[in-house]
């Protein structure tokens, strides 16, 4: 008889042995219908593999969850509410650090509630694992794609641009029902973020300037989105909330526009269009920091329309470039007013 992959019984083997504990033999014997040897040898061999603790003697065996703990659940969208399964399904079965609990927490609810009111589709798969160093989730919908949806709602056809336009938060295409912070702030919590739909796929590093960078596509249909947080991150959920608060200490204020993804392989950012697309819904902000880093040279039309006429149609809007080369801070700093000199 063939030996039992592992890789399908890890998907369900840690809520198993919370729930079944000393119990857990005879439950693997039930469900995969094995006999009682080769369901202990099963056990064993995830043991060795870091998925369960086995304690106690040959005749009185209890087992616990190992250092790698993972769960994957498939629900129907139709009627389905993100708060139950994380409290039923995924919860109780890992041991986190308090502050990865929460940011967990505020993750899985947050793109779980995206695949049930924003994909269209019609099912929705999510896989949580812990490891030592990390906790890894994933969520995959079968709806229309990501990409798709923004294309639909705000006429963007390019999935480059739906990138730029999530990456300032603030966009949604349920306004009435969402405020698109969403996965603005699951992306910050983050180290490692991914995003796959539509052909297309963007990745986000903690550790990288450059911020979002395109990567290699899944070849599924709707959106997959997928994110690592490191156990002994220093970030919080609060913190990372706090850094885009306005002056007065609330609300969603503060914002960075990465220009790469605008300027592309070229690097090089001219016309006053591209300008408007920069500036476009950032007057909803405070304080919007545009990024230049992978952005090798701009032209004054751009320079010009963003940093001077749209700063001065927005007095309230506080535009901070940062990662400039010598030659794109020149021109930058040749379209900004010169503030008034006041002799002594």
């Amino acid at each position: 008889m063939a030996r039992t992959a592992l890789a399908p019984v890890t998907q369900w083997i840690t809520a198993a042995a919370v729930r079944h504990g000393a119990g857990l033999p005879a439950h693997v014997m039930d469900r995969l219908g094995l006999a009682r040897r080769p369901a202990l040898a099963l056990l064993r061999r995830l043991a060795d593999a870091g998925w369960l603790q086995i304690e106690g003697t040959p005749r009185r065996r209890h087992y616990a969850p190992g250092p790698l703990r993972q769960v994957v659940q498939r629900y129907a969208l139709d009627g389905l509410q993100e708060d139950a399964p994380w409290r039923r399904d995924f919860a109780p079965f890992f041991v986190l650090p308090a502050a990865v609990q929460r940011m967990a927490q505020h993750a899985y609810t947050e793109l779980l509630n995206n695949a049930i009111d924003h994909s269209g589709g019609s099912q929705v798969t999510v896989s949580m694992r812990q490891t030592p160093m990390q906790l890894q989730l994933l969520v995959s919908d079968d709806g229309c794609g990501l990409f798709e949806r923004i294309g639909r709602s705000f006429a963007i056809d390019e999935p480059a641009l739906a990138m730029l336009e999530l990456s300032k938060g603030r966009l949604t295409s349920a306004p009435d029902r969402h405020s698109g912070q969403g996965l603005f702030f699951t992306s910050r919590l983050a180290d490692v973020f991914d995003i796959h739909a539509n052909q297309a796929a963007f990745q986000c590093r903690s550790w990288d300037r450059l911020s979002w960078q395109a990567g290699r596509p899944a070849t599924r249909h709707g959106t997959s989105v997928y994110l690592a947080i490191c156990m002994d991150t220093p970030r919080t959920l609060d913190a990372v909330l706090r850094a885009h608060h306005g002056a007065a200490g609330h609300g969603f204020a503060r914002t960075q526009v990465p220009l790469h993804l605008l300027a592309g392989s070229g690097g090089v950012l001219a016309s006053r269009a591209e300008a408007r697309r920069v500036a476009a819904r950032l007057a909803a902000f405070e304080h919007a920091e545009i990024s230049f880093a992978g952005v090798t040279d701009i032209g004054h039309g751009f320079a010009d329309e963003l940093f001077r006429v749209f700063s001065s149609d927005n007095p309230g809007l506080e535009l901070q470039p940062t990662g400039m080369n010598p030659g794109v801070q020149a021109m930058v700093a040749s379209v900004r007013p010169v503030a008034p000199s006041h002799a002594a």
